[in-house]
């Protein structure tokens, strides 16, 4: 992500906010299923939308979370894109690091961003960047659930 130059942030935070304002009803082509661990990941090489109530919703005890899309685009990066929906005082897991990117955009509520150790609360159309390897958590701090998307971007071992 180093070679991240200024359009493709505002690239990437367009696409953002599109998905942030997606009415549910919006017609949609078939998205990619997600992949089982191991398996080949589809090339993501169509454009197309994703409705939100054809979104797969998986339910657990600090929310829910529907995925988006996971596969690896034409020009070869694995992509994983997800909405989080946390209760209030929730994480979703404990601080981690690995080897992908992380974009995160928060659409509704307060959360607390553990950069290595820093804290920073993050409302409503505010975007953080979790850097490869570096040490990074979440928690709900607000009074209300909060829903932020996560777009994944490279893998997590070699290909």
């Amino acid at each position: 992500m180093e070679n991240l130059n200024r359009r493709d942030l505002c690239v990437l935070l367009s696409a953002f906010s599109a998905l942030s304002t997606m009415p549910a009803g919006a017609q949609a082509t078939a998205a990619p299923a997600p992949v089982a661990s191991g398996a080949q990941e589809p090339v993501l090489a169509a454009s197309h939308t994703f409705a939100w109530d054809q979104l797969p919703v998986a339910k657990n005890a600090n929310g829910e979370s529907r995925t988006v899309t996971h596969g690896t685009l034409a020009s070869g990066e694995l992509v994983e894109m997800h909405e989080t929906t946390l209760l209030p005082g929730h994480m979703p897991h404990p601080p981690h690091q690995h080897r992908h990117s992380e974009f995160m955009m928060v659409r509704e509520g307060t959360v607390e961003f553990n950069n290595n150790g820093a804290m920073q609360n993050v409302g409503p159309e505010g975007v953080f960047f979790a850097a490869s390897n570096v040490l990074h958590g979440l928690k709900n701090v607000g009074e209300t659930n909060a829903n932020y998307f996560v777009l994944a971007i490279g893998r997590d071992t070699e290909a």
